[in-house]
C-alpha cells in the first residue's frame, strides 16, 4: 500500500470526537476509541504547517512496542482490537500501522514527567533557583548532567489551546488525590528506569519522558496516550553525549532549536520549515525507532 502523508484524516464511518495537535480521536463504542496518529508536528504548543513523512508510523509503533515491554508494570490502554476492523474498507490506508484501538478511560487531568538529566526547562529552572519545580538539586551541575536518581515533576493537564504548566507535586496531589498521587509518581519513575535501561543497551539515553495515565471503570490506574516516543521524550546519541552543553538528539528538540534560531515569536502562524529541517527531522524519528526496536517502520 502506497505511503501517504497525513496531515488531515476524513473518516466517515465513526464520528471525530476529538482533534488533537497530532492525534484525531473517533468514537468506535461506549467502551473503545480510534486514536489515529497523523503527520503534524506541534513545537511550543503550535502546530507546524508541513507534515514530517512517517512520523505517525513511528510514534504509533514505537508506543505499542514500549507498551508490550512494559506492561508486567502497569497496564494500559490498548484493546488488542486491530484499527482495520473498525473503518470502512475505503479508509484503511488511514489508519493501518499509525493507529489503536484503544479503551475508553477517565483522563487525569496531569502529565507524570521523569527527569533523570538536566535539561531543557529543567536546566533553566535549576540556573535560576537550584531546583527543578521545587526539587532541591546539588550545587555546580553542568547542563545536561546525569541526576542522581530520577526526579518526578509533574505538570497540569490543560484545554487545547493553554499552555501545561509546571505543578508541585502537592498540587498534583490535590489534583488527583494523594494515593494516586503517589501510585503515578511510583509508576512513573519504575516505568523510566526499565526504559531508560534498556534504551542504554541500545546506544540511546532517554533524557527525560512524559507519561499520562487514566482511570477505568475500577478505578485502576492504566497507561494512557503515548509512550516513550520522540514526541514525548529526550532521546540522545550515547556515543555523543558529554556532559555541559546541549545535545543532539533524535527527537524534535532539532526543529525547535531551528525555531528558536529563526526569530519566530512562538504564536501562531508558524514559519514555513525548510525542506531539508524536515528531511532530517523524519531521518531522526526513522533511526531512534530502528536503534531501539531492531526493526524498520511498518509502512
Amino acid at each position: 500500500m502506497a505511503h501517504i502523508q497525513l496531515t488531515e484524516t476524513s473518516i466517515k464511518s465513526l464520528p471525530l470526537l476529538h482533534k488533537g495537535k497530532v492525534r484525531d480521536i473517533y468514537g468506535v463504542d461506549d467502551k473503545h476509541l480510534l486514536i489515529v496518529t497523523t503527520d503534524r508536528l506541534s513545537a511550543f504548543d503550535v502546530v507546524m504547517n508541513e507534515p514530517i513523512p512517517y512520523k505517525g508510523f513511528v510514534l504509533t509503533q514505537m508506543a505499542d512496542f514500549w507498551f508490550q515491554k512494559l506492561s508486567y508494570v502497569v497496564a494500559n490502554h490498548l484493546s488488542g482490537i486491530a484499527p482495520e476492523t473498525v473503518v470502512s474498507e475505503n479508509e484503511v490506508v488511514q489508519v493501518k500501522n499509525r493507529a489503536i484501538v484503544a479503551r475508553k478511560l477517565r483522563a487525569l487531568p496531569i502529565e507524570a514527567i521523569v527527569r533523570g538529566y538536566l535539561s531543557g526547562s529543567g536546566w533553566k529552572d535549576y540556573q535560576k533557583t537550584q531546583a527543578v519545580c521545587g526539587i532541591k538539586l546539588p550545587q555546580n551541575l553542568k547542563e545536561s548532567a546525569k541526576l542522581q536518581d530520577p526526579i518526578f515533576t509533574p505538570s497540569s493537564k490543560e484545554a487545547v489551546g493553554q499552555h501545561d504548566e509546571n505543578i508541585s507535586y502537592e498540587e498534583c496531589e490535590t489534583r488527583v488525590g494523594k494515593e494516586i498521587a503517589s501510585r503515578i509518581k511510583e509508576i512513573s519513575i519504575k516505568l523510566y528506569q526499565e526504559a531508560s535501561a534498556f534504551a542504554l543497551t541500545k546506544g540511546i539515553i532517554i533524557a527525560d519522558t512524559k507519561f499520562e495515565f487514566g482511570l477505568d471503570d475500577n478505578n485502576n490506574l492504566v497507561l494512557i496516550d503515548e509512550i516513550l516516543t520522540p514526541d514525548s521524550s529526550r532521546f540522545w546519541p550515547l556515543d555523543q553525549y558529554r556532559e555541559g552543553k546541549s545535545q543532539p538528539s533524535f527527537d524534535k528538540q532539532f526543529i525547535r532549536d531551528w525555531l528558536e534560531s529563526s526569530g519566530w515569536n512562538k504564536t501562531p502562524p508558524p514559519p514555513s520549515l525548510p525542506i531539508d529541517v524536515i528531511t532530517k527531522t523524519s531521518q531522526k524519528y526513522l533511526e531512534a525507532f530502528q536503534k531501539l526496536t531492531g526493526h524498520d517502520i511498518k509502512k
